[in-house]
């Protein structure tokens, strides 16, 4: 008897813990974020949507954007370490010039999710990534385009207009 006791108290605490994301389909955004980049490149967007990925270009504007969201898992501790400040945006951007020299990085306000955004020189163009982390769900907005500045506003236009739908309260 005790030891059934034991294993509901352990069932309830474990369905008591944060479930991840709000929405982990990218379909339910898809229209959003197409309208967003529309607005903000004012060109035609064309997109693909599946349940873990959403695709967007406009090879007519400026830049020749190509954009992936992605949803995936994150559980190697980073969320963690970086939601108690033993892994710093100095640290991730140090990290990421390792790679790549060019590489520069910046928190997103993302609560209650955690996040940040990178740009960096890809050859003769640029790309500009944007991770999201919560409770080991993780978003990734990958923007390409020919140059940093172009690459990083679509991304962060993304970040603002799908990341709280998707995040959740």
């Amino acid at each position: 008897m005790r030891s059934l006791i034991a294993v509901l108290a352990c069932l309830i605490a474990a369905g008591a813990q944060a479930e991840g994301f709000a929405q982990r389909d990218l379909r339910t955004v898809a229209g959003e974020a197409t309208a967003s980049l529309e607005a903000s490149l004012g060109g035609r967007i064309a997109s693909r949507a599946e349940p873990g990925r959403l695709t967007l270009t406009c090879p007519d504007c400026a830049g020749g954007p190509m954009i992936d969201l992605l949803i995936g898992r994150q559980t190697d501790g980073t969320e963690e370490r970086v939601r108690s400040g033993r892994t710093s945006m100095a640290q991730l951007e140090a990290l990421c010039q390792a790679r790549s020299p060019d590489c520069r990085l910046s928190g997103l306000p993302v609560a209650p999710a955690v996040g940040w955004i990178t740009t960096y020189a890809i050859g003769k163009t640029a790309g500009s990534t944007a991770i999201i982390l919560r409770d080991g769900d993780m978003l990734t907005i990958r923007s390409l385009a020919s140059d940093g500045a172009i690459a990083r506003r679509n991304a962060e236009t993304l970040a603002r207009s799908v990341a709280p739908r998707i995040v959740g309260r």
